[in-house]
């Protein structure tokens, strides 16, 4: 295997790993607030509890996937994209504290829409680099636009 090849599958593995990691340090975090969610009111739409994992662990790789393009083809105008894409990692990361583990309900749609709005930017930065890095995210947009529903109908099901 040449220099190039490998340098290409580390950088994907690392890319790939930091979102895995940012969610499953969140989701680490918020297992022991598992239990007392599954009591609260849920929304009609709610899909199952065991597909919450499976999803978030798609969307991770897409994150990681696509902020590796914008990092390997963007060189020095890949810093601004990056960036964004690293607030939203964090905002991200801190949703499912104050949704799950502080039962902040309407804060926490606020929040998401925070984030919801950051991935939009990403989405935005990346297609001026790479506009396959961009498509990579209307999944996780879509997602969010979906857990906006379901996160706002917990508020409003557990007043």
């Amino acid at each position: 295997m040449n220099d190039d090849r490998k340098n290409t599958i580390k950088d994907y593995a690392i890319g790939i790993l930091i979102p895995l990691a940012v969610g499953g340090l969140s989701a680490l975090i918020t297992m022991s607030a598992m239990e007392s969610f599954g009591e609260l009111n849920q929304p009609t739409l709610s899909p199952p509890a065991y597909l919450f994992p499976i999803v978030w662990t798609i969307l991770y790789i897409l994150m990681g996937i696509s902020s590796t393009m914008v990092y390997r083809y963007g060189g020095e105008a890949a810093k601004k994209p990056l960036i964004i894409y690293g607030a939203q990692l964090i905002v991200n990361f801190f949703w499912s504290i104050f949704f799950f583990n502080l039962n902040l309900f309407f804060f926490s749609f606020i929040w998401l829409i925070l984030l919801w709005i950051l991935v939009l930017w990403m989405i935005v930065s990346f297609s001026k680099i790479k506009p396959a890095a961009a498509y990579l995210q209307f999944p996780y947009l879509l997602w969010l636009t979906f857990a906006g529903y379901l996160n706002y109908m917990i508020y409003i099901l557990n007043k």
